[in-house]
């Protein structure tokens, strides 16, 4: 009887572990107007923060586990998540429709700067950014632009040792979420879908945070407004992260 029940205990987790072993979803994308297949859509799995896009015939496989939710983008089109079914697993083709977006065009004023091909008096008519520090994606920091902010460092020590402050909320209550920044880095699909974006839409769904809650946390981590406002989802990405990894240590945080 001895023998027998650690053999049973074993076998049970052997099941558990199959049952949940992750496993391919292979599906193809189309355009609900035109029935047709859509490529270089852009497919991420929220869950296991890994992505991939779909080929020309709007083919894309990417490993998922049942439940996992999967998030489309494409420009133009309206974002949309779906959940990842024992079916979606055991059968491939599963197609997915995307919605075009209808946007209503403004009218744009251009206005050229007045040049008049003197170096002086034309440096002081062009504009200059006003960001004060800016985050390049692979470079390991941060840099300061222009004359830095003399609160900046009190202003970060006061967020993190204030229990009701905004960074302390989001990142001491949502370790998991912040988590996933490191695993964002590492994926190249992930990457490169993040540096055409400009909408914060993905990086959102990925960490499960409102835009203004991410454009909060980049002031609170003393970011300047152009750079917020100019910067690419993947620099927003590298900027978030970098203000967590200091949180960390500042706050002795332990993954």
């Amino acid at each position: 009887m001895r023998k027998i029940f650690p053999f049973i205990i074993t076998l049970f987790f052997t099941v558990l572990c199959f049952s949940q072993e992750t496993e391919k979803v292979k599906g193809v994308i189309f355009n609900t107007s035109t029935d047709r297949a859509m490529d270089n859509v852009h497919v991420v799995n929220l869950n296991q923060v890994i992505g991939t896009v779909s080929n020309p015939n709007g083919e894309f496989q990417i490993t998922a586990s049942v439940n996992d939710t999967l998030y489309l983008s494409f420009l133009g089109f309206k974002s949309i998540k779906v959940r990842v079914t024992n079916d979606m697993l055991k059968f491939a083709g599963t197609r997915i429709g995307m919605t075009e977006l209808a946007y209503a065009l403004e009218e744009v004023v251009i206005r050229p700067y007045k040049l008049t091909g003197y170096l002086d008096i034309d440096a002081k008519n062009i504009p200059i950014n006003n960001a004060g520090r800016y985050s390049i994606s692979g470079l390991p920091k941060g840099y300061e632009a222009g004359s830095a902010n003399p609160g900046a460092i009190s202003k970060v020590l006061g967020a993190i040792f204030n229990p009701v402050d905004f960074l302390h909320n989001i990142f001491g209550k949502k370790p998991k979420e912040m988590r996933k920044l490191r695993k964002m880095k590492e994926d190249d699909e992930i990457r490169n879908l993040l540096a055409s974006k400009f909408d914060r839409e993905t990086l959102g769904e990925l960490l499960q945070i409102d835009r203004v809650d991410i454009d909060e946390i980049l002031r609170n981590c003393n970011y300047s407004k152009d750079f917020i406002r100019t910067a690419n989802d993947l620099q927003i990405l590298d900027a978030i992260h970098d203000c967590y990894e200091e949180y960390k240590i500042l706050n002795r945080v332990d993954e």
